[in-house]
C-alpha cells in the first residue's frame, strides 16, 4: 500500500466520522450525544475490522501465507518438470510404499 492510499484512508475515514456526527445531529441528537454515538460506533466498527484482522491471522488465510504457499507449489512443480523418466518412476514407487505403510 503506497502512502497516497494511507492518506486517503485517514482522510476518508475522519470524514465519515464528521458525516456520521452529522446523521445523529439531524435525526435529532444533541451535539453532545451526537458526538458520544458517533465515537461509539466509530470503536464498534475499529473493534470489528481488528477481530476480522485477527481470524484472519489465525486462520492463516492471509495474503503473505497464500503467497508462500503458491511459491512452493511452483517449486515443486518445476522440480517434478525437471525430473527424469526414472526419477519419476523412482518416486512415484517411494509414494506407493509409504501408503501402504
Amino acid at each position: 500500500m503506497r502512502r497516497i492510499d494511507v492518506i486517503a484512508i485517514g482522510v476518508g475515514v475522519f470524514a465519515a466520522g464528521g458525516v456520521i456526527y452529522l446523521f445523529f445531529q439531524a435525526v435529532g441528537f444533541d451535539s453532545l450525544s451526537a458526538g458520544i454515538w458517533s465515537q461509539g460506533l466509530f470503536i464498534a466498527v475499529l473493534v470489528g475490522w481488528i477481530l476480522s484482522y485477527l481470524l484472519r491471522v489465525v486462520s492463516q488465510n492471509m495474503t503473505y501465507n497464500q503467497q508462500v504457499k503458491d511459491y512452493k507449489e511452483a517449486v515443486l512443480q518445476k522440480r517434478l518438470e525437471e525430473m527424469t523418466p526414472e526419477e519419476l518412476e523412482k518416486l512415484q514407487q517411494e509414494i506407493e510404499d509409504a501408503e501402504q505403510q
